[in-house]
């Protein structure tokens, strides 16, 4: 007879190390396993060809996932000259190869043409949907179909190393930016193709890969120590100002109610009571403060 697995309320964020060759989901699913939680999710897929940060969110902290899903993100790339893949990446298959003659000043320079906002076409292989059906089922069927060109912004995109038919880049970049869609349009201008051969993320938002764990060290951790590893919920909108409420008008946040506040903002705002982190909360046109998205309070959503 198979024993029934009962799951516990977790609550917070892990920074984890996505490894190389494990889907995001799959990274995932053994995450929540292994602390046995009840509700998780992430903050952005990574492919399995890359490695490197992927917050996960459990329990109450998935009500804030898409803060992450905003922001703007670090990677650090590998990119192989003269060969093009379907895919754009290593993964795929070659559909052509040209030779290589590209001095590291010539590089640089082509580098400097993608910094700032510039247009990007989603490559073939991706996730995005076109008639309800992600754009990489079309191309596994051989089918290409038109997709519009998107405005990204590259702020800082560095290269790190260069050995005539290779190099690395560093890219600070915006959301929604395709880092496989970059290395062919870098390759394409340079007039040789080229295709992503390696991809790790470092950063999203203000959360570093320093801070992350690796999947192997959260197995060997033990179970009873295992959600020391996890960040508060309220870690996600830390880049929100922060409002602390009496215990009447948390009450009163609590219950739907605006606020008058003496102090007024703008935008979003983290809200406290007493004890405990309440949610987000959004300063309308009225000059109130209304609740954006609460946590179900209890001692295992107070804020560290």
């Amino acid at each position: 007879m198979q024993r029934k697995i009962i799951r516990r309320q977790v609550d917070g964020v892990l920074l984890l190390d996505k490894p190389q060759g494990l889907s995001s989901n799959a990274a995932l699913q053994t995450a929540r396993r292994l602390l046995n939680a009840v509700k998780a999710g992430h903050t952005g897929t990574l492919d399995p060809m890359a490695s490197g940060l992927l917050p996960l969110t459990f329990g109450e902290a998935t009500k804030f996932s898409q803060m992450l899903l905003d922001a703007d993100k670090t990677y650090e790339a590998g990119v192989r000259l003269g060969v093009s893949t379907d895919t754009g990446d290593a993964e795929g298959q070659v559909v052509a190869t040209h030779a290589v003659d590209v001095t590291e000043a010539r590089l640089r320079t082509v580098l400097d043409g993608f910094v700032g906002e510039i247009e990007q076409v989603p490559p073939m292989y991706s996730a995005l949907k076109r008639d309800g059906k992600p754009l990489y089922e079309y191309a596994r069927a051989g089918i290409e179909v038109e997709r519009k060109a998107r405005r990204v912004t590259i702020s800082s995109l560095e290269l790190v190393s260069f050995d005539g038919g290779s190099f690395i880049i560093r890219v600070d970049c915006s959301k929604g930016t395709y880092i496989r869609s970059l290395a062919m349009d870098i390759g394409a201008a340079l007039g040789c193709g080229a295709h992503l051969c390696a991809l790790r993320r470092t950063r999203i938002g203000a959360f570093g890969i320093a801070d992350a764990v690796a999947l192997a060290l959260l197995e060997q951790t033990d179970a009873d120590a295992r959600d020391a590893l996890l960040a508060p919920a309220d870690a996600l909108v830390g880049a929100f100002p922060r409002i602390d409420l009496d215990a009447q008008q948390a009450s009163f946040m609590l219950q739907g109610r605006p606020l008058s506040l003496a102090e007024q903002g703008a935008g979003f705002a983290r809200i406290y009571g007493p004890d405990a982190f309440l949610g987000l909360a959004e300063w309308k046109a009225d000059g109130k403060l209304w609740a954006k998205r609460l946590i179900a309070t209890g001692e295992a959503n107070q804020s560290t």
